[in-house]
């Protein structure tokens, strides 16, 4: 679409979570210093099942520009924001006062394949995966894109 958002959008593959977090807790050491520059981070790791929101933790201000943004969601039925938000992967950075987000599904079958033989791309549904990557994708360029970052 040739649209560039004000900020730049970071998607961060993280590996070692079984291992105890060890992927997620290098990349914070490493990028600690810069946190003022954090706006959200977000983590899906639920699957991609039907998604319904997104969990937040942050303060009052910047979830209610949260629920704004998730309002944008409507024409795909997808806008509840739940609290806490949380994940491995992103708790250093909310610990330390970076809003986060992680996406809320319909868990209903996610341990029929989670670490099983049966997780593989050919169980997922492509219509319920490709709704699941519009809320990501709403969420953080809309977010990228503000004038200032979300409040603290």
């Amino acid at each position: 679409l040739g649209l560039r958002p004000k900020r730049t959008l970071r998607m961060v593959l993280w590996t070692g979570e079984e291992q105890g977090g060890v992927g997620a807790e290098q990349y914070y050491q490493l990028h600690k210093e810069n946190i003022s520059n954090f706006d959200i981070v977000m983590e899906s790791d639920e699957g991609t099942f039907k998604p319904s929101g997104l969990a937040f933790t942050g303060n009052t201000k910047a979830r209610d520009i949260v629920k704004e943004i998730m309002a944008l969601l409507l024409p795909i039925n997808v806008t509840e924001v739940y609290d806490a938000a949380g994940g491995t992967d992103i708790d250093y950075w909310m610990r330390d006062g970076v809003p986060g987000a992680s996406l809320r599904d319909d868990l209903s079958k996610y341990f029929w394949f989670h670490h099983s033989q049966g997780d593989t791309m050919t169980v997922q549904d492509p219509n319920q995966m490709n709704l699941c990557a519009a809320v990501w994708t709403v969420v953080s360029y809309v977010i990228a894109d503000m004038e200032e970052m979300l409040p603290r």
